[in-house]
């Protein structure tokens, strides 16, 4: 560690090998910090503050702050960060309340500058959430998605694997898997190709998830009668079956296609 006679760092902060420690930092006293993490300048890291290994925290960033929820009472909760995963400038991540106990992000992910992450929200690997993103509490966010810059996500949304959100976007629906979703108000723009493509996925399971969303968003058919087709046309893969179960506990319903009125 560097710096210290500039920093304020609990002595009861549990702080891992090789980790430094940029000037004018504030490290409170329930915090865990992984080895080889750089955390810059001006940062603050307040109770409940759970960081993996070979994070980099920039300039300002707030990890761990109260929730800013009125019904959080003091509850002794986390705000948890994986491995390998940078917070940018002036990014704030709220802590768990009661709920849910814990605010989560995943390991391999990119927050970029001015990024909110409410209480309650789990944010999987490999996720880039881009300039001014807003998460509103309890946000579920899968494996591989990138949303756009300045898009706003509505408390309890959920967005599925792999899903690309243009930037901009207000999100007050679940975003189903494998896709790209934009326009105002937004809905279904197509599989999202160029990821699925970077990611290795064969072309035949691209096929696959073309027709299936093409059952789900192109044929007329609402929601439940769509999935029962889906169900009955296709045969069973981890995919067919996470898009049919993500729509099955979808609470706030899913984004709608361009001419879509389905349920």
């Amino acid at each position: 560690m560097s710096n210290q006679i500039l920093n304020s760092i609990h002595p009861d902060a549990r702080i891992g090998k090789h980790v430094e420690i940029g000037p004018f930092t504030t490290i409170y006293s329930d915090v865990e910090i992984g080895e080889n993490t750089w955390i810059g300048p001006n940062v603050t890291i307040m109770d409940g503050a759970r960081i993996g290994k070979n994070c980099r925290i920039f300039p300002g960033a707030v990890i761990s702050g109260i929730p800013q929820d009125l019904k959080f009472q003091g509850e002794v909760t986390t705000a948890e960060i994986g491995d390998n995963t940078t917070i940018r400038e002036y990014v704030t991540v709220n802590r768990g309340t009661k709920s849910k106990g814990k605010t989560l992000v995943g390991s391999n992910c990119l927050i970029q500058s001015y990024v909110h992450i409410a209480h309650d929200c789990a944010i999987g690997n490999n996720c880039i959430l881009s300039g001014y993103v807003g998460l509103g509490g309890e946000v579920i966010i899968e494996d591989w998605a990138i949303l756009g810059g300045g898009s706003l996500i509505h408390q309890f949304v959920r967005i599925g694997c792999h899903v690309m959100i243009q930037g901009g976007s207000k999100v007050g629906k679940d975003v189903p898997p494998y896709v790209t979703a934009g326009r105002d108000p937004i809905v279904y723009a197509g599989l999202n190709l160029v990821g699925l493509r970077r990611r290795n996925f064969p072309s035949e399971k691209i096929q696959e998830l073309q027709e299936i969303y093409r059952t789900l968003y192109q044929k007329g058919l609402n929601n439940s009668d769509a999935i029962r087709n889906i169900e009955a046309s296709f045969p069973q893969s981890p995919e067919r079956d996470h898009v049919i179960d993500f729509v099955h506990r979808s609470e706030r319903g899913i984004i709608k296609g361009l001419l879509d009125d389905s349920d």
